[in-house]
């Protein structure tokens, strides 16, 4: 009996072999017969399943996607694992860690995105439209976290999830080309995303999850909002950008206005 072919894995094999050519050559330089030989397979079955460098351009464009988010999926069944449930911050995090260039296999992803964005500028064959596409596709699964967030009172009620989402995502588009142009370093690059994170989930950071509580004296208390989880208060100083969990402070040192500071870390 002859073979049966699983074309669908025929083609992730062909495209995996764009991206590793693009990667180490540009798209510029990456042709139908190179990614045949780096493949292992005739440039006519290339031509088979793809037709034109533009059509096995925009296949690959779907490929780089298509790894981004298993990558991402896989972050997130990791603290599924080990955690119970992933909050909506953790699924964001995973989303915003998966697009920093920290390892080799990022930095790859970085690049392509990178060089197919400029490409797409340029090229009148290859339209930005499926690029967008799949850039508009994470904003709403952000945004879609953000508003369950703030169904559970995890993330103020007054901000914007889309506009968050879509500032989020724009954010780490650019943190992702100053690490790879070495203007910062990954590790800065992923204190901005926490910094962001906090400001976005003030009161379900990893250190209130653990409990943590420093004891600290305010000599003004300035304007608050208050926020109730369970039988705990908490209160948000702008100004100040904390959150306070409003409860007696059993501390000899302390005066009776004294609160307790939830650890930012």
């Amino acid at each position: 009996m002859p073979k049966r072919v699983d074309h669908g894995e025929r083609r992730r094999q062909i495209a995996d072999a764009l991206l590793r050519t693009a990667a180490a050559r540009g798209l510029h330089a990456t042709g139908m017969r190179e990614v045949a030989a780096e493949a292992g397979v005739s440039l006519r079955l290339v031509q088979y399943y793809f037709g034109t460098k533009e059509q096995l351009l925009l296949a690959g464009m779907q490929h780089l996607a298509a790894q981004f988010g298993e990558r991402a999926m896989t972050r997130i069944r990791r603290i599924k694992e080990t955690g119970g449930q992933a909050s909506p911050r953790d699924v964001i995090a995973a989303i915003l860690a998966e697009a920093l260039p920290a390892d080799d296999e990022r930095r790859t992803f970085a690049v392509l995105n990178a060089a197919y964005f400029a490409l797409a500028l340029t090229d009148p064959a290859l339209a930005i439209a499926p690029l967008a596409k799949n850039t508009k596709a994470v904003i709403d699964v952000v945004a879609a976290q953000l508003r369950a967030a703030q169904a559970a009172g995890d993330t103020p009620a007054h901000l914007d999830p889309d506009a968050e989402a879509l500032s989020l995502l724009a954010m780490s588009a650019g943190l992702a080309n100053s690490v790879l142009a070495a203007l910062s370093s990954a590790e800065q690059a992923q204190a901005v995303i926490d910094y962001h994170l906090n400001r976005l989930f003030p009161v379900s950071r990893p250190a209130l999850r653990r409990g943590r509580v420093f004891p600290t004296t305010w000599s003004r208390l300035g304007s608050f909002t208050s926020v109730r989880l369970g039988t705990a208060r908490f209160q948000y100083c702008p100004a100040g950008r904390h959150w306070a969990l409003v409860r007696p402070v059993n501390d000899s040192s302390l005066t009776g206005g004294d609160r307790q500071l939830i650890d930012r870390d």
